[in-house]
This record gives structure tokens, C-alpha cells and sequence, in this order.
């Protein structure tokens, strides 16, 4: 069984909710005694979140060009988005929709604020189940220390809305001129088509 299908499988067991049975033959009914509530109850493991989220403890002070309050960005964002750009959390891998996506020409821009991120000439494939990039628009991106969970990361982030866009690795030897892979959410992004000249 490969890691990601137990990963869903775990994850898919803690957003479930279970429901307290009820016995077949219900005694309350002739003794005439109230009957018990029925209890609901979610089953939460943290860490499996942990292990792909980033910790909202480490809030962002920095004061970004968009701003919007939490309410605003639940209104224009579709609920995944809010999680992942807002809330700092993590799709699946292998299942965002640019993650074998490889037009010859475009922009990858934030799907929070509409600000070029990406050029298409930069996205490689890195096998990694998220859409990879080597380099961002200057100034685009801001990277910001990470070190949730016990491990040392470097988060991404949109520097127009603060939006969380994913992880930057560097050292891994893919062989892209600045050595650098940002790992990034598709929801976090929306590609548009280079228009082409006339």
C-alpha cells in the first residue's frame, strides 16, 4: 500500500463522525423513561493534519497590500481554499489539478488575489504530487521560517494577500538553474492562458 493511500485512508477516518447506536428493542418506550440523547462524536487525530498543514500558531504580523477579514475571505474563497490559503493547510498530494498541468505559455496567479506568481516556463515536473516550480515572479513570493511539528520547513506565501501557497525546498539536485522547488497548492492557484499575438 503506498503512503498517500494510508494517509487518505487515516484522514478520511478523522473527519468522519460516529454516531451512537441505538439498541434494537427500546425498554424506555415501556417503562416510560426518557430516552438518552444521542451523542455525536468526532474522532480527531492532530497529527495526520501535522503532518501536512503548517501551524497557525506562527500567525503572519506583516501587513499585506490586500487585506480582508476572515469573514470577507470565507465569502470569495470556496471552503478548500479557505483552508489551504487562509488557514494555512495542505491538499492531497497527487490530487490538485495543475499537478501534471504543463502548458507551454501562461500564469500562475494567486487564487486568493489575482497576482501573477508563476511563469509556465518555470513549473517542472517534480514527481512530488504537488505542482513544482523553480523560480516565482520578483518580489512575488515571500518565504517566511516554519518550524511546526518539530521539523524546519520554509513556507510560501502570496506577498500581495499573505495567502498560504505552500512549501520552498532547496538542494534537492533537479537540475533547474536556482536548485529550488516550490512545492505549491493547486487550490492556491488559477492558470491563465498567454493570450496569444495577432
Amino acid at each position: 500500500m503506498r503512503f498517500p493511500s494510508i494517509v487518505r485512508t487515516l484522514y478520511a477516518y478523522t473527519n468522519t463522525t460516529l454516531r451512537a447506536t441505538t439498541p434494537a428493542f427500546n425498554v424506555s418506550r415501556i417503562y416510560n423513561i426518557p430516552q438518552r440523547a444521542t451523542v455525536y462524536r468526532s474522532m480527531p487525530l492532530p497529527f495526520i493534519g501535522a503532518l501536512f498543514g503548517t501551524s497557525n500558531k506562527m500567525a503572519d504580523s506583516t501587513n499585506y497590500p490586500v487585506q480582508k477579514t476572515e469573514g470577507e475571505w470565507q465569502a470569495q474563497l470556496s471552503p478548500e481554499q479557505f483552508r489551504i490559503l487562509r488557514k494555512k493547510g495542505t491538499e492531497m498530494a497527487g490530487s490538485g489539478q495543475y499537478d501534471k498541468h504543463y502548458p507551454d505559455a501562461g500564469v500562475y496567479k494567486c487564487a486568493g488575489c489575482d497576482t501573477p506568481l508563476y511563469k509556465a516556463s518555470h513549473k517542472f515536473n517534480s514527481g512530488c504530487g504537488w505542482p513544482a516550480f523553480w523560480d516565482a515572479y520578483p518580489d512575488a513570493v515571500g518565504q517566511r521560517d516554519d518550524s511546526s511539528f518539530g521539523m524546519k520547513r520554509t513556507e510560501i506565501v502570496c506577498n500581495n494577500c499573505g495567502g498560504h501557497l505552500g512549501h520552498i525546498f532547496k538542494g534537492e539536485r533537479f537540475g533547474n538553474p536556482k536548485d529550488e522547488r516550490h512545492c505549491v497548492n493547486s487550490v492556491s492557484i488559477n492558470f491563465t492562458p498567454e493570450e496569444k499575438k495577432e
